[in-house]
Order: C-alpha cells, then structure tokens, then sequence
C-alpha cells in the first residue's frame, strides 16, 4: 500500500480556545515520539478524513509539518465527539523504521460462512484485531480473514491460520479462535431459556406468581388493622 501523506500545521491556540477551531473546520492535535519534543498541530478535517479512511490507525502516514521532510507517524489515538461522531483531537505517534513498534492491526472479515448460507448456524467473531509487533515497514494495513473457510459447524479459523510471514511477532497463542460457527438454538433450548428466566424472576424479592393471594391478604391485614385502630379513637 502507498504512504498516504498528510499536510499538518503548526498549532500555538491551546486550551479551550481550539473550539474556534474546530467550528472552523481544523482538528487540533500532537505529535510526539521518543526523542522528540512534543509538537502542537492542526489539520483539516475534510483532508484528515480522506488520508484516514485510507490508512486508517495502522498505516505509516508521512506527516508534512512544514518544517523539512515528512515525518513517519502512526495515529495512536483518536478522541471523538460522542454526539457528532465528529473527531475532536488526534494523537501522532513518530516512529523510527529501524525501530520494532507494537501496535493492533484490525481484521478485515470477506466472503461468507457456507455453514451460515447453508444450515442457519450463527457467526461468532471472537477477535476484531490482532496485537503484532514488527518493523514499521513490515506493517500491514489489514489482516484478511476469509469467513468462507466455515463449511462446518466444526471448522474454526485460529491465528496459526494466518501467512503473515516471518517479520511479524505475535501477542496470543497460535490456538486462539478467530471465527467460527455456532449452530442455532433448538425449540427446547428456547424454551428452557424461556423456563431460566421465569425462575430467576420469581425469585426476585416484590414480585409475586399468579395465583399468590399472601400479597392480598397482607394488604387486607393492614386495611383490618387501621380499621381498628380509628374505632378505637
């Protein structure tokens, strides 16, 4: 995959007053790295948008700062408006490329379970990414997992599944499930989920069972009680 590149400005508003910003359409962010001094940034939101639905957050970006050349960076972490969905600050990792880095690479789930087509079994995905370490350059964008793999109730698709060559390090057991297909429910399993729920419910101090008349009579008691005691006065 090509280096996406992306043009950055220098930032010196900081504090509350990178809202103006932002209504104006920049995204304020950092840079920093080991050895380097930590830099205030700004970019566009449009051009933001565009490199990161290409890269993504495991793709070396050359950020162009305006002072000499690019440098490699990696977006490390993103913060979000939880209303707009809109991206409110972004974190710029610099990475050396003769340097190892540790980082999550996403899967990327194609094609489509024959033992989901076929015999109405349910899709359980276990992992949405893998934790690798490797050379910046030896860092993949994505990890394909092919899901038509899945003929089976009984097949799984495991990380020793994956060619990701020798320049990539893993984090987990060569074991651990990826994907896999579960068959669906049986009317009896339904049901007895239906009966588990029933049970624990009537456990449940304040709720009474059809057909429990102590709720009643207790109401009753009281109402004879304060009956009394105003004939009494």
């Amino acid at each position: 995959m090509k280096m996406q590149e992306l043009k950055v400005d220098k930032r010196t508003v900081v504090g509350r007053k990178v809202n103006k910003e932002r209504k104006e359409g920049e995204i304020p962010a950092v840079l920093y790295g080991h050895g380097i001094t930590n830099q205030n940034l700004s970019v566009d939101s449009l051009t933001f948008e565009r490199v990161y639905e290409q890269a993504g957050e495991s793709t070396i970006i050359a950020l162009d700062t305006g002072a000499g050349k690019p440098v490699n960076v990696l977006i490390h972490d993103l913060q979000k408006d939880p209303l707009s969905n809109q991206v409110t600050h972004i974190d710029f990792f610099q990475v050396r490329m003769d340097e190892k880095i540790d980082t999550e690479v996403a899967f990327d789930f194609i094609g489509e379970a024959p033992a989901v087509k076929e015999f109405g079994g349910v899709l359980v995905r276990n992992m949405e990414s893998l934790q690798i370490s490797c050379l910046p350059a030896d860092l993949p964008g994505h990890v394909t997992i092919d899901l038509s793999t899945l003929t089976t109730y009984d097949d799984r698709i495991i990380v020793s599944d994956l060619s990701l060559g020798d320049k990539i390090t893993l984090h987990i057991p060569d074991t651990t499930v990826i994907a896999l297909v579960a068959p669906p429910r049986t009317e009896e399993e339904v049901a007895s989920l239906d009966e588990d729920v029933d049970a624990d419910i009537s456990q449940v101090e304040g709720v009474e069972k059809e057909g429990d008349d102590t709720g009643e009579d207790a109401t009753d008691g009281k109402k004879d009680e304060k009956q009394e005691e105003k004939s009494a006065e």
